[in-house]
């Protein structure tokens, strides 16, 4: 083996990868976000959790801005994992939308993300394009997912949607009642009430929108 190959050998096995830096940033990140908020982070204290230096951050992500829109977008994977936003069309239906649904509630029920909005909420009072970013990187991003799979149901002559965006809002307001309030309030969850939401929502969804013919 030449000293080139093994060097680039050593640097395979020692070294992280870019993408295994990066993730392990954005892993950093998120966790103190979660925990001490925006505005309370510090992109060396990121740095020092994830295992680089200040300037790898910085290369990666730009400011910590773009650090808190990567590990938002981190957390709505997550949220993509309790659930998947797809269907081969031939799933039943009802099936289809109580899964997604569920699994939204499931998400957004977690006690790390009640927590998390409750930081971002109080930010964005003092910082308003923190706000902005939290919904461009995590909600507005979901919602063009599901409204992409509302198009590919109507494409398929299952569903008569005019705006899929506006159906895509209108399954997750009804899925949800008031149950964001109570979290972010810190009523106790009902399942047997988000159950009973969810079951409702999904009927008037379909009553509206199912093709009939």
């Amino acid at each position: 083996m030449s000293t080139g190959d093994q060097k680039k050998t050593t640097q395979r096995l020692g070294r992280p990868t870019d993408d295994a830096k990066r993730a392990a940033i954005v892993e950093a990140a998120a966790q103190m976000f979660f925990d001490v908020g925006f505005a309370a982070t510090a992109i060396e204290q990121v740095a020092a959790k994830a295992g680089v230096s200040k300037v790898t951050v910085y290369n990666h992500f730009g400011d910590k801005r773009g650090l808190f829109a990567a590990a938002v977008e981190c957390e709505c994977e997550k949220m993509r994992g309790h659930f998947s936003i797809d269907s081969s069309n031939t799933e039943d239906l009802h099936v289809l939308f109580r899964r997604i649904g569920e699994g939204m509630i499931a998400f957004l029920s977690r006690p790390e993300m009640i927590q998390f909005e409750r930081r971002i909420a109080a930010e964005t009072v003092h910082d308003p394009e923190l706000g902005i970013a939290f919904l461009d990187a995590g909600p507005r991003r979901m919602k063009r997912a599901f409204s992409a799979l509302l198009d590919s149901l109507v494409a398929a002559g299952r569903l008569d949607i005019e705006d899929t965006m506006v159906a895509a809002e209108q399954f997750a307001s009804m899925s949800k009642g008031f149950g964001d309030l109570e979290r972010r309030f810190g009523a106790a969850i009902d399942r047997d009430l988000n159950r009973r939401r969810l079951e409702g929502a999904v009927e008037v969804f379909l009553a509206a929108y199912r093709r009939s013919d």
